[in-house]
């Protein structure tokens, strides 16, 4: 889901660089800080993360064509994403302020955050598997809070579709998803002009300046929606649980605390774009409709028992009737600062828009079996249509910034949690280059962005990059112990919806916009 339009800039501090001034080395003590210039406090919304029962990770998970030099990797993260503060800064407990947190400069010593394990494939396991096993096991751990929140792993292994794999892990305090990746993109250029930074795709601005024009009818709907989305919010975290699934039995209390284990898989954007522009519809409306139908798909066969599964309109309907299935969306209610204005900061200190802002939004799944692939297309089209005409992530964010300034981070974190119990599932989908980029200078393949610590068995993130899409799913192994059986039903769907527009002859010539 795109960001959510509102002139939020006037409230948001510009992230300033942290200046410091070292003592000496004594030869005890190296490094100590002896005087502070400026120690900025940690966001409301940051010290939610640190609060037990939601302190989430996010991983960027990325494939290299050529094998990774670590020792070129730790020269340029010294010139680059190090001269961000909050990747050069200690989280530490603030004495003048009870149970506040702030952030302390440091000196970062590279060799603590760029981990390089030694893997090795025993005879009856794939490199992939491998990979795979290594990152689940990642999930399972936190960082050393005595450093920076941030890792970056080079795996050094070679798999199916890749040379290497590097993850990156920091700790969702440090800013949000799309502030995260955006960073990491900004220290990647692009392989056909070294100097220049990534291109994303330009977004359909039509939309929103026709907006302004709309009458009185419109807004007063407007209201009446977003009236219906917190009150459907409120009773969400009140009551309203989703409808016990397959995707949702067998979670236990605490398993955001479990690990997670992640599967991905790379499909063609190309076909998406098809499909987008046949139908005139959204890239977002394409990847939700694929979305509901490999869900269908795959609930369908667990409720069936089947074995085989050769077509959504070719098999029983196995699915019970009335099941709600929600897919809990966090959505960015300011505008991202863009790569060229990180990409400054990291280069000569200037300033940007940081930190955690982002409201709460609930979108139905209507699960069902269609005859016709391209109903799923239609179907969450409507509802998106529908979630756009709300200002359900504002009012949620104000609501929730309400509890947090009344009754600390602790109770924010419980309505956090709560939320995200209460429903099925949560949903992403990022934005990423339209060219081949390399992170310096290593060509990279795909970007899978994920995430961990949340209590819902099942995240599903969808990663544009150049002609391809990545989905990486973020499963709780007890609720789906087989996730690449989901990876082919979403394939699978695809494929049935590219199939159908077609048969149907109302392809299009691709367009490069998102929307």
């Amino acid at each position: 889901m795109g960001s959510v339009d509102g002139d939020f800039d006037s409230r948001l501090p510009a992230l300033k660089p942290v200046r410091t001034k070292r003592s000496a080395e004594n030869g005890r003590k190296p490094e100590v800080f002896e005087e502070v210039e400026e120690e900025e406090p940690l966001s409301p919304i940051a010290r939610i993360f640190h609060e037990p029962c939601f302190n989430i990770y996010v991983m960027a998970i990325a494939g290299c064509k050529t094998r990774i030099n670590v020792d070129v990797v730790k020269a340029n993260l010294g010139r680059t994403l190090l001269r961000h503060p909050r990747f050069s800064s200690l989280q530490v407990k603030d004495t003048k302020k009870d149970g506040g947190m702030k952030w302390f400069p440091t000196k970062v010593d590279l060799d603590k955050h760029i981990i390089t394990p030694e893997l090795h494939c025993a005879a009856d396991d794939s490199p992939d598997k491998v990979v795979e096993d290594y990152i689940s096991d990642l999930s399972k751990t936190s960082i050393d809070d005595s450093k920076p929140l941030w890792e970056l792993h080079i795996l050094n292994i070679k798999t199916s579709d890749t040379e290497d794999v590097a993850v990156f892990r920091i700790h969702h305090s440090i800013g949000d998803g799309m502030s995260l990746i955006s960073l990491v993109l900004a220290c990647t250029r692009q392989i056909s002009n070294p100097k220049a930074l990534p291109t994303l795709p330009v977004r359909n601005t039509a939309k929103n300046k026709a907006v302004k024009s709309k009458g009185i009818w419109w807004r007063i709907k407007l209201v009446w929606n977003t009236i219906i989305d917190v009150l459907m919010f409120a009773a969400t975290l009140v009551f309203l649980k989703d409808t016990v699934t397959p995707l949702s039995y067998g979670r236990k209390t605490g398993v955001e605390n479990g690990g997670k284990r992640f599967v991905y898989r790379t499909i063609s954007l190309d076909d998406v774009k098809l499909i987008k522009n046949a139908m005139n519809t959204t890239i977002n409306d394409v990847v939700m409709g694929v979305s509901l139908a490999g869900l269908s798909r795959y609930l369908n066969r667990k409720y069936g028992g089947m074995k085989e599964d050769k077509g959504a309109n070719q098999k029983k309907n196995n699915l019970p009737k009335n099941i709600r299935l929600r897919a809990a969306l966090i959505m960015n209610i300011r505008p991202l600062p863009g790569l060229h204005a990180l990409a400054e900061m990291m280069e000569k200190g200037s300033k940007a828009k940081w930190g955690n802002w982002f409201g709460c939004a609930l979108l139905p799944l209507d699960v069902v079996l269609h005859d016709d692939p391209l109903d799923y297309i239609r179907q969450t089209k409507a509802t998106i249509d529908r979630k756009k005409h709300s200002l359900e992530a504002v009012v949620t964010y104000s609501l929730l910034s309400m509890v947090l300034k009344i009754f600390g981070a602790k109770a924010a974190a419980l309505v956090y949690r709560r939320f995200f119990k209460q429903t099925t599932m949560c949903f992403s989908n990022v934005v990423g280059p339209v060219e081949e980029i390399g992170f310096y200078g290593h060509p990279i393949t795909f970007l899978a962005p994920c995430v961990y610590g949340q209590p819902n068995g099942l995240t599903m993130h969808f990663q544009s990059y150049s002609n391809a899409m990545t989905f990486a799913l973020s499963v709780d192994e007890e609720v789906i112990p087989e996730p690449h059986e989901l990876c082919d039903d979403l394939e699978e769907s695809l494929k049935l919806i590219k199939d159908a527009v077609i048969e149907g002859g109302v392809t299009k010539n691709n367009s490069t916009k998102w929307e």
